[in-house]
């Protein structure tokens, strides 16, 4: 299972959410089936709706 929280914690070069979202398409290629988001990514220009954009990036990668 992937949490954000650890992925943030691994991330310490992330400087931005689309950083965010090409690191949790790369793990989400890793064969990951579950991703359970636990904090709200820190970074200024996360939207609004950061679930349904990192709920999306996670699908779409991991087909």
């Amino acid at each position: 299972m992937l949490w954000l929280s650890e992925v943030l914690m691994e991330g310490y070069d992330l400087e931005s959410f689309a950083d965010l979202e090409s690191r949790i398409a790369e793990k989400a290629k890793t064969g990951e089936m579950f991703f359970r988001m636990d904090v709200k990514p820190p970074f200024g220009d996360t939207p609004d709706n950061w679930e349904e954009k990192l709920e999306t990036v996670f699908t779409s990668a991991g087909r």
